[in-house]
């Protein structure tokens, strides 16, 4: 504790990233820490590009960028604004890069029938996001996990089908695309159907074709991909021709889960310069599962010259430590810290789709985050977790009729908080919609900052504690505070800010540290 608060005051001499050196050439998985379902990845040049799966977060999609797959830079949202026919769900975005243009397909669900359907976007410039070409396919009741590509000069799409449709074998179809890769065109064929009596009992989704020789593969997953349950799994599959007829490897699945990665799926191949093949996917950590959500992980798939069949390099389950694509050391930077009082520093900030855009601002050395909820928990400023272990710290000046808290965040109807006002401390929790004070007591000087402190151990054991700058640490002696159900089914909690209490009051932050052990 004294380690975390000495950093705060001495105005953040300690780094604002951590950096763990590894073997040069190897990597530890993740190579995307955090909240990073559905990845997809290409590579242009000697640069690879990834998205992946924001869900219920905004800013949608977000997207990463590497010279050699194991050291990621964040470069921002595919969507800094929700694009108008979408209202949630932003789910496994796919990447493809055609005459100087990214393209991006994504699922996002409707706002007239609440429906999923597939969208596209385009862009010149990663770092300035994508422009929004509206919804580009819809069939029956759901179609998602969008996959491009292209064969003999046409641009075909796939997808996944009939998941919401009662009686219907769930399928993985194609169709093409006009040559502008904005409108879909022609007849709709199927590449492959789940069997629903083996490892595919969930379906068959999250599919990535690449072509090697005379065939096209397939990897795509099955089983329940998320949530304490899941059981996901990866399987491969190859055709001649992209329409079929498709055959299943007989040593199906070849990836799953054990005790270190669980639940491994829905990802993209793509190859190195040198001609080896990576498959980007996701995957739970045995430690943390849920409460950090679905990571990016990455695991090399060799090949057998005699069947023709890949097989992954490591063996059927995802590597804790494995072999780089070049020899360079593993780089992972995880902290975030601001000092509001000096020069501004970006926060890579998410935020509830389902709720108002918090409005906030940093003014005269402050962070004033306005209340613009009618919700308990009122407007909420978050963070990705990268591990389940950690240390949140933030200076909070007490503010009249307004509640600032550092909270644990599920959704708008379960929440975890601790927070001062002028009058009170306050541990608080959300449940399904339900808000219950846990602790309170009277804050004994409200003209001096509070320092508010969460400790969160794997993700789901918490201890809080408080103090002035000058005064002693008071931890907060509190009973077992159940948090099993704050990961939602399909995505993590994040860690922030929340400011409850009178409308449209601010809070006013002077700084704050989220470092991982």
């Amino acid at each position: 504790m004294k380690h975390y608060l000495i950093c705060l005051i001495l105005s953040f001499v300690c780094l604002n990233s951590i950096a763990q050196s590894k073997t040069p050439g190897m990597y530890q998985n993740p190579v995307i820490a955090g909240d990073f379902a559905d990845p997809s990845v290409i590579r242009v040049g000697n640069t690879y590009y990834a998205v992946g799966t924001s869900s219920e977060w905004g800013p949608a999609y977000p997207i990463y960028q590497s010279k050699d797959l194991v050291n990621w830079q964040y470069v921002g949202p595919v969507f800094k604004s929700l694009p108008d026919w979408t209202m949630g769900s932003y789910w496994a975005p796919e990447l493809y890069y055609r005459n100087n243009t990214f393209f991006v397909y994504y699922t996002a669900r409707r706002k007239t029938d609440q429906r999923s359907y597939i969208g596209v976007a385009t862009s010149k410039d990663l770092s300035k996001g994508f422009t929004d070409h509206g919804c580009l396919l819809e069939w029956t009741s759901e179609a998602i996990d969008a996959f491009v590509l292209e064969d003999a000069g046409k641009l075909y799409i796939t997808w996944k089908a009939y998941g919401l449709d009662k009686g219907k074998a769930i399928q993985i179809l194609g169709r093409e695309l006009t040559p502008d890769g904005l409108k879909d065109t022609g007849n709709v064929f199927t590449l492959l159907q789940a069997e629903p009596n083996n490892w595919e009992a969930g379906g068959a989704e999250g599919q990535a074709i690449f072509k090697k020789g005379k065939y096209f593969y397939m990897t795509y997953s099955g089983n329940t991909c998320c949530g304490p349950e899941c059981d996901y799994q990866v399987g491969i599959a190859r055709a001649e021709k992209l329409q079929g007829p498709w055959e299943k490897f007989s040593g199906n699945p070849i990836l799953k889960g054990d005790e270190n990665w669980k639940c491994p799926g829905h990802g993209t191949v793509v190859t190195t310069p040198d001609n080896r093949y990576f498959y980007l996917h996701h995957a739970y950590n045995g430690t943390d599962f849920t409460y950090a959500g679905r990571q990016g992980v990455l695991s090399e798939l060799v090949w057998d010259n005699n069947t023709g069949w890949p097989t992954f390099k490591y063996g059927i389950n995802t590597p804790v430590q494995a072999e780089a694509p070049v020899k360079v050391v593993q780089q992972q930077n995880l902290n975030v810290a601001a000092d509001f009082k000096k020069k501004p520093q970006h926060i890579p900030w998410v935020w509830d789709v389902s709720q108002p855009l918090p409005a906030y601002t940093v003014n005269k050395g402050y962070l004033q985050i306005k209340n613009n909820s009618v919700l308990p928990v009122g407007s909420f400023l978050g963070m990705v977790i990268k591990k389940g272990t950690y240390t949140f710290t933030t200076e909070v000046v007490p503010q009249a009729e307004v509640l600032q808290s550092i909270c644990i965040y599920g959704d708008a109807k379960n929440a975890l908080g601790f927070g001062v006002s002028q009058e009170s401390l306050e541990l608080w929790q959300i449940k399904d919609g339900n808000k219950k004070i846990l602790k309170k007591q009277s804050l004994p000087d409200n003209k001096t900052p509070v320092y508010l402190t969460l400790w969160s151990k794997k993700g789901k054991n918490y201890q809080f504690s408080w103090k002035h700058k000058a005064g002693k640490t008071n931890t907060l002696e509190v009973p077992n505070v159940d948090s099993s159900y704050l990961p939602r089914w399909d995505r993590a909690p994040r860690v922030g800010l929340s400011v409850s209490g009178k409308q449209n009051s601010a809070g006013k932050i002077s700084s704050l540290l989220l470092q991982y052990d």
